[in-house]
Order: C-alpha cells, then structure tokens, then sequence
C-alpha cells in the first residue's frame, strides 16, 4: 500500500515540475518578464532537470546555434514517458 502512494506522489511532482516548465516556457515569450521573481522560481525550481539535457546537447555542435530549446523539449518528454511508466505501475 505504502509503494502505490509513494508513486502517486512522485506522479504528482512530476506533473508539478510539467506546469512550471510550461510556466517558464510562456514567460520566456515575455521579455519584461525576465528579470522578475516568479521568473527566477521557475528557472531554479526547473533547471536541474534540464540541465542535463542541456549538457548532453551542448556536446554536439551543429545544435548550439538551434532556434528551439532542445534540452527543454527533451525533459519534458523524459518526465512525460517517466510519468506513464509510473502510471503503468499503479494500475
């Protein structure tokens, strides 16, 4: 019983962390919005998950220069497939 509750509160964090990476998505569209505190707790509260997606592609050259964000788009997705994994246990 306990393993079914721990994975839904990791699943809940998980979603979580997905809101606020859209959330820093959206205020990245807003440039007066960078400098502000809600901007800099959604960078500090997203960014270690990023990071090593950014560190994986900051490796390869052609992808530096990339208009997307690739490492952003990358950990969703990570969190994304790890999120159904998790759901695929408790059901």
């Amino acid at each position: 019983m306990f393993q079914y509750y721990f994975v839904y509160f990791v699943i809940k964090i998980i979603e979580l962390l997905q809101f606020l990476m859209l959330a820093r998505a959206i205020f990245s569209w807003f440039p007066q919005a960078q400098g502000s505190k809600i901007a800099e707790l959604l960078y500090l509260a997203t960014e270690p998950f990023i990071l090593p997606f950014r560190a994986l592609f900051d490796r390869i050259q052609s992808l530096r220069g990339f208009m997307l964000d690739l490492p952003f788009l990358f950990a969703f997705i990570a969190m994304s497939v790890v999120e159904r994994l998790l759901y695929s246990l408790i059901l």
